[in-house]
């Protein structure tokens, strides 16, 4: 794609992660040029100003209605970057689409597979750009890892083990991550949503068979969970996800093969591998990973191909719905071919 003059862009959502994409996206202002804001809150929409007024610029307007801006807007703006609650990104995905414009979207991409079919069905429809943050898919580390795998370089693929933790429970106590109606989820669905993605991108293939458990621990989602799966070449994969740990935020992959362990992140921070004869596992260097907007922008320009596209999301989205359905029969297989 052909692109002359800024990128003009209309920002759905003006909460905290909203916010720090805005930031990074005024240090590229020669190509960028943040239009409008969506956002129902006034308190939202004030700190979002903050964030113009703290680079020496004039705040966009905030036009609180998305149909009303779709509308007002058309022929002003060329790309939606959605950054809302969970449960809201199917509907405003698919409105900002069929208003012709590219959509960067935040992770989870939806809640449903059946959102995530509909919204690739809705991209090849008006053949609009549709790119996923998911930190995982955009890094090299992780793309790196998953073209040795695919590749067979590393041998057979044999088990996937994930895990991550964070004192996710009484950090967002309160918050609207733990108010299922709009969050689709709890700790699993939110950060643990990077570890169910970043397991998907490097297995490269889907699941046959779920079994999972989560438990609330007295609150409207799940805290902890435990997730058990086999994918469709065989191996075998166990995922983690502790929302009520000490004051913190991390996690660890493992990749075995026949041929090496590889070790990341679930945000693809890093990339170790041990192949067979070495005794340690040794740091890969790959080129440092751009932002989500620098990688959307790239895509867009045709300097790349899209590293995050919805069909990933889909991927993700099957093996939620099969870790809900498992884990509402109290870990009972589910099988999803």
């Amino acid at each position: 794609m052909s692109i002359t003059g800024k990128t003009r862009v209309a920002m759905i959502g003006a909460g905290g992660m909203a916010r720090g994409h805005v930031r990074n996206m005024l240090k590229q202002q020669d190509t960028t040029e943040v239009v409008v804001v969506n956002d129902p809150s006034d308190e939202m929409y004030a700190e979002m100003c903050k964030v113009f007024t703290d680079a020496k610029l004039t705040p966009p307007p905030n036009e609180k209605n998305l149909a009303t801006l779709l509308t007002d807007y058309a022929g002003k703006i060329d790309v939606a970057f959605i950054v809302t609650p969970h449960a809201f990104h199917y509907e405003q995905a698919k409105a900002c689409l069929e208003a012709g414009l590219d959509v960067l979207l935040e992770k989870p991409m939806v809640v449903t597979a059946a959102e995530a079919e509909s919204l690739i069905e809705t991209r090849d429809r008006t053949g609009k750009l549709l790119v996923i943050a998911f930190n995982g898919s955009l890094s090299h580390q992780v793309r790196t890892a998953a073209e040795l795998i695919a590749s067979g370089e590393v041998g057979t693929l044999q088990n996937i083990v994930a895990y991550v933790w964070e004192d996710w429970s009484e950090h967002y106590n309160g918050h609207w991550k733990q108010q299922p109606e709009i969050s689709g989820g709890g700790f699993m669905f939110d950060t643990g949503a990077h570890m169910l993605n970043t397991v998907a991108h490097l297995a490269g293939q889907d699941f046959v068979e779920v079994a999972a458990w989560l438990d609330n621990r007295g609150k409207p989602v799940d805290i902890l969970g435990c997730v058990m799966g086999r994918l469709e070449g065989g191996a075998l994969v166990t995922m983690n996800s502790c929302g009520n740990a000490i004051r913190s935020c991390a996690s660890e992959i493992r990749v075995f093969t026949t041929g090496a362990i590889i070790r990341t992140g679930i945000w693809g921070e890093f990339l170790d591998i041990q192949r067979e004869g070495e005794k340690t596992l040794q740091p890969v260097s790959v080129p440092p990973s751009l932002g989500a907007y620098e990688q959307f922008h790239a895509v867009r320009s045709g300097k790349m191909k899209n590293p995050s596209p919805p069909e990933i999301g889909l991927r993700m989205a099957k093996l939620w719905d099969a870790i809900r359905a498992s884990a509402a029969q109290n870990g009972a297989p589910v099988r999803l071919k």
